[in-house]
């Protein structure tokens, strides 16, 4: 048995300084030391020999194992030194190669869109609300005093999910919904997706995009409103633009406006753009009509109120000059990077 432990240690020996990979001494390692291995197998045999004998084998098996074990943990070490400097000859960079650009997104102009127009109200003391796309129609319809027989509640204008609820076609079902559920003082504005039964084409779409903002509390005026939007059209278009309110009307509010801005292209002075009067509709206004307040469970005698709403994808388009409303919708990365 001791010539046997020697020979084992000694061809183990030389194969152990051989091995050039750690799967390599892995399998010696296993045939050597593991359950079946040559040197666990020898020592099987123990319970054959005398009592005499014995205790000097087990020394010597015991120094045998130890010097196995010794000699893997330092070749290990050399093979990991050995793969970690192939591994990094092969990932060498030359510094001196012109570097990949890499691809760099850019936002949607919607996105830029309400992200500045979100700002614009948050400074005012605004909050940014949401709501449900698939809507009720007593909150898209009846809570904003329109009609039972007013033309959009028509198949051929809305998108009705059943006989009671729609694809909303406006946002102010969010105003509805937050007037039932806060008392005054009410600032919100609520930017978001809606639908209506429209051709497509350069400048209409069956889903399109408004932001409407509300305000109510005690002594609110036309002049607040008037002024609101004025600093909005500034802060939106620049510093020297001018609004302009003729009169109209609007089944949610009473009196009702539109808002004219001057032309961002003539500044005023009539052009292609603005069919050369000077000035560009963007929204519709006005003060929120008591009806509303009252279904809404807040006092018209005490509160009062404005609103006003406007297209997104329209102010995207005056603001960015898009001639057609379909390229926002198309993803066209060539169109997508002209907005860095």
């Amino acid at each position: 048995m001791k010539d046997k432990l020697k020979q084992i240690q000694q061809q183990y020996g030389e194969k152990i300084a051989q091995a050039t990979s750690s799967e390599v001494l892995e399998d010696l390692r296993v045939k050597v030391l593991g359950k079946k291995g040559e040197l666990t197998t020898l020592l099987r045999d123990m319970g054959k020999l005398s009592k005499e004998e014995r205790p000097m084998m087990g020394k010597l098996a015991n120094e045998v194992r130890e010097d196995i074990e010794n000699r893997m943990a330092l070749q290990k070490e050399r093979i990991i030194e050995l793969e970690y400097e192939e591994t990094f000859a092969k990932e060498v960079i030359d510094i001196t190669l012109p570097g990949t650009k890499k691809a760099v997104g850019s936002r949607h102009p919607l996105n830029i869109v309400v992200e500045h127009l979100s700002d614009i109200f948050i400074g005012l003391g605004f909050t940014i609300e949401e709501g449900p796309e698939i809507e009720w129609a007593e909150y898209n319809f009846d809570h904003l005093n329109i009609p039972k027989d007013h033309t959009s509640r028509d198949f051929q204008d809305t998108f009705y999910v059943d006989e009671n609820m729609v694809l909303r076609t406006q946002t102010s079902p969010i105003q509805v919904r937050t007037m039932m559920d806060r008392k005054p003082p009410i600032r919100i504005l609520a930017p978001g997706r809606v639908y209506r039964s429209d051709e497509i084409d350069a400048t209409h779409s069956p889903v399109f995009h408004q932001a409407e903002g509300l305000v109510v509390d005690e002594g609110i005026t036309m002049s607040d409103l008037k002024g609101t939007l004025d600093l909005f059209a500034k802060e939106m278009f620049g510093p020297e633009t001018k609004t302009k309110f003729r009169p109209h009307q609007f089944y949610f509010t009473e009196p009702s406006a539109e808002m004219d801005v001057t032309c961002f292209v003539c500044h005023g002075k009539g052009c292609r753009v603005c069919n050369h009067t000077g000035w560009i509709e963007i929204l519709g206004c006005g003060m929120v009509h008591p009806n509303v307040l009252e279904v809404c469970g807040i006092d018209s005698t005490k509160y009062s109120g404005f609103a006003f709403g406007m297209g997104l994808d329209r102010i995207a388009m005056i603001k960015y000059g898009i001639g057609d409303l379909r390229l926002m919708f198309e993803n066209d990365i060539r169109f997508l990077q002209q907005f860095k």
